[in-house]
């Protein structure tokens, strides 16, 4: 026999008229090898089908059922329920907007942000669909390939302090999306440009430097590297454009 697992929900579905948010308490018995992603699953199946909650993959891979367990934001695939104590919380992440229960809209929010940060390669040169692929150099590729790991999954920003209480901060993750093109040669904008883009409060200088981020990545992706990179970059960038007489807005 497993332990009796007690998991207090946070439920609230803003659809349905009148519905104030709650705590519910569901009880499993745990067994081996078990993860909150199944257990969610099977209070769904076969305690309470109106639990809402997001998931695709089950691998840690599409970020979908990121959410606060016992207040810290991880991935319910990711978490064994062996590590938890036999009684804990789960929550909807901060920031996002809620759809219901422990689902929130990180779609809208993650598309706004690739198009606030210009999240593509900027280039003039003319594609040719003949033309046999640019030879990258191995360290380049594997420094691109270490930002390209975040799945969106939005534990960053909801463990970020600037991201709850400024709804326009474009977070860890979209600082980290502008470094994986800073170091891309193959994109040819300048730091005066990339400047433009994130050399303000909503972007780079609105980290306060708490690095609660990095701490809970699942992919522990450098964070705390790759945004002291972009800061850094920023800086001299502004400084520059300063001593040039550019009014910085």
């Amino acid at each position: 026999m497993g332990r009796q697992l007690t998991i207090s929900c946070f439920r609230y579905n803003p659809n349905i008229p009148g519905d104030k948010p709650r705590m519910q308490d569901y009880k499993l018995e745990e067994y081996e090898g078990m993860t909150l992603f199944v257990a969610l699953n099977d209070i769904r199946e076969k305690l309470d089908p109106t639990l809402m909650f997001d998931f695709v993959c089950r691998a840690a891979i599409c970020g979908s059922c990121a959410m606060l367990i016992n207040g810290r934001p991880r991935l319910a695939c990711k978490t064994m329920t062996r590590t938890l104590p036999s009684r804990f919380t789960v929550m909807p992440l901060p920031v996002f907007k809620l759809i219901g229960d422990l689902s929130v809209d990180t779609g809208t929010w993650f598309r706004d942000l690739q198009v606030r940060a210009e999240a593509w390669i900027h280039t003039n040169k003319k594609f040719d669909f003949n033309a046999l692929e640019v030879r990258m150099d191995n360290k380049i590729a594997e420094d691109i390939y270490d930002p390209e790991q975040c799945i969106e999954c939005g534990c960053c920003v909801a463990n970020c302090i600037t991201a709850n209480i400024r709804p326009d901060f474009i977070g860890s993750t979209g600082i980290n999306r502008l470094y994986r093109f800073l170091i891309d040669p193959r994109d040819e904008r300048t730091d005066a440009e990339y400047y433009e883009v994130i050399g303000n409060e909503d972007g780079t200088f609105g980290c306060v430097g708490l690095m609660a981020c990095d701490d809970m990545c699942p992919k522990e992706i450098p964070l705390q590297e790759n945004l002291a990179y972009v800061r850094r970059k920023m800086a001299a960038a502004g400084l520059k454009l300063t001593f040039q007489g550019v009014k910085i807005s």
